[in-house]
């Protein structure tokens, strides 16, 4: 399915081309060597390119109609997409087209299509939502004498980052009374065997265990466990950004988030959203194909308009329920984001950290590359600076780890599983 733009008439600036400009030369190169050696055979040289000129067309249009269609769904980092090109006005005339992309955007060979539309492969290399770049068209005329260039501004697309794998998944201890898929420690009516206990009227007889009352002389009746789902609020810290691009704290903090997020609606649990940036940006928790669509704008929108990061300490009931699951990705660079974290745990929040740092000061954002240049001019305190900095890391790791914050690293590379597979393998515990 496309979205066609509106045709858009651009003015059309015609000059001579290549081709006429090189004839013209062959021509006034023949007619001058006539001249200067006095011999007409010469300016024989000059009639053919003369004769093309003379055929040159005097009536070019004055516009040329551009429209351009994009895909009506959005793209993931490193899928293809295609952008149709149709271009109206002209007549007996050929063609050229060049995409000028962006800096994420990855161009392919430029084909033919049905119908007049061209078809402008392109493949994005980072989420966001960004402008693809510029059109370069070149129309000439049936005898490439006169040509036109002209220069289309493309549209914005979105680009959804490429989630992280994440297989498994963390539960909580005590799940809600929500009816879900996950196995619960309470009696219920799912379809997991808990046990046998003794009939009692009323219970229904299709359960009946009975090898057990065989054995037992007594009715005995198979138990089974609840299914709940739970409520899990998937925390992104996006106010610091250090690293290369593509792989920087944010870019991992984005996928870690969309595969977790992804991940857990998967399982019907209700899933919400905090962007902690510069600004607070948030979706409630809730399940359903629409919740994942909300939770993916949210990650790839550029708005700057948002709650103040104060806010973080006081979140209504809809937003950060009292029996979540919070689970951040934080290079823990932002003191105030750690702080927030300690609040949570204070209000009985059960919170897992990821940390997605992988880079030191002196890369990524300017403030980290103006602080790496200062060290690097001071040889001597530069080995010194670093190694405080580790140390003050360590430190904030290690205070969130005594108030009950387990602090995982992940490398962006392998599967949050690896991370997770200590508190996947057994429920945590909430209060």
């Amino acid at each position: 399915m496309l979205t066609a733009g509106s045709r858009r008439e651009l003015p059309a600036s015609w000059q001579l081309s290549a081709h006429a400009r090189r004839l013209v030369t062959v021509a006034l190169g023949g007619l001058l060597i006539a001249v200067l050696t006095r011999r007409p055979e010469f300016a024989g040289l000059a009639a053919p390119a003369l004769l093309l000129l003379l055929a040159r067309q005097r009536d070019q249009p004055a516009t040329i109609g551009v429209q351009v269609a994009t895909g009506s769904g959005v793209l993931t980092e490193g899928e293809e997409g295609t952008l149709l090109v149709r271009i109206t006005g002209y007549q007996d005339s050929q063609l050229r087209l060049r995409l000028a992309p962006a800096g994420w955007i990855s161009p392919g060979l430029v084909q033919a299509g049905a119908d007049g539309w061209w078809q402008v492969p392109f493949r994005p290399e980072r989420w966001g939502t960004r402008q693809l770049g510029t059109l370069e068209v070149t129309v000439t005329d049936r005898w490439r004498l006169a040509q036109c260039r002209m220069t289309v501004s493309l549209p914005l697309i979105t680009c959804y980052p490429k989630p992280a794998r994440l297989d498994s998944i963390v539960l909580l201890s005590k799940l809600p009374s929500r009816l879900g898929e996950h196995r619960s420690r309470r009696p219920g009516e799912g379809i997991e065997f808990a046990g046998v206990r003794e009939f009692v009227p009323g219970d229904r007889q299709r359960r009946i265990n009975w090898p057990a009352t065989t054995r037992r002389g007594t009715l005995q009746l198979n138990t089974f466990t609840a299914e709940r789902a739970q409520s899990v609020v998937v925390l992104m810290d996006v106010s610091v950004d250090v690293g290369e691009a593509g792989s920087s704290s944010a870019d991992l903090a984005v996928r870690a988030a969309a595969g977790t997020a992804a991940r857990y609606l998967a399982a019907r649990d209700r899933v919400g959203l905090i962007r902690f940036g510069s600004q607070l940006h948030w979706v409630g928790p809730a399940a359903g194909r629409r919740q994942a669509d909300r939770i993916m704008n949210l990650i790839t929108s550029t708005a700057a308009l948002g709650h103040p990061l104060d806010v973080m300490a006081g979140l209504p009931h809809r937003v950060l329920p009292p029996d979540a699951l919070v689970i951040a990705f934080s290079p823990l660079l932002s003191i105030r984001f750690v702080e927030s974290l300690r609040e949570l745990r204070e209000r009985g929040f059960a919170t897992i950290v990821i940390d997605v740092l992988t880079a030191e000061p002196g890369t990524g954002s300017r403030d980290a590359r103006q602080f790496g240049t200062r060290l690097r001019r001071l040889h001597l305190l530069a080995a010194l600076a670093n190694r405080m900095w580790r140390l003050e890391q360590d430190a904030i790791r290690f205070s969130l780890r005594e108030i009950g914050i387990p602090v995982v690293r992940w490398d962006g590379v392998t599967a949050l599983d690896e991370p997770l597979g200590p508190y996947t393998r057994r429920p945590v515990v909430n209060r």
